[in-house]
């Protein structure tokens, strides 16, 4: 079992019956301030040096994200496969120059073409 599955199964285990009632009664709403914090404290983490610190507090991130993916799948809105499923399709998206015959001569060229591809996203989205 991978890490990322173990996690989803003590999350399940949290949110299940006998689980913790604290973890039982949150939603997206009340798990959002803890999205927040956790990423705050990996930044500090991270900016620090310290790889222990950093890897501590990027898991405590990664709970707190897939704890909102749980809470999404119980309630039939998404799950925890489908976010990765769009951040998978949206990195090829962004990045013709890796996944298609686009060709790039320069950083700078490639955090143009990332803007632009953003705003096409942004404007297919707004025009739904």
């Amino acid at each position: 079992m991978s890490g990322l599955d173990e996690l989803r199964e003590l999350i399940v285990t949290l949110r299940g019956e006998g689980g913790c009632p604290w973890d039982k009664r949150q939603t997206l709403r009340s798990l959002a301030p803890y999205l927040v914090e956790e990423a705050r404290e990996a930044l500090e983490a991270l900016e620090s040096g310290s790889d222990e610190d950093s890897a501590e507090e990027i898991g405590d991130v990664l709970l707190i994200i897939m704890l909102l993916c749980r809470v999404a799948e119980e309630e039939g809105r998404f799950t925890v496969d489908d976010c990765l499923r769009l951040a998978c399709e949206k990195i090829v998206r962004r990045h013709p120059h890796v996944f298609s015959d686009v060709k790039v001569s320069s950083e700078e060229e490639i955090i143009e073409n990332w803007k632009k591809i953003k705003a096409i996203e942004k404007s297919a989205r707004d025009n739904k």
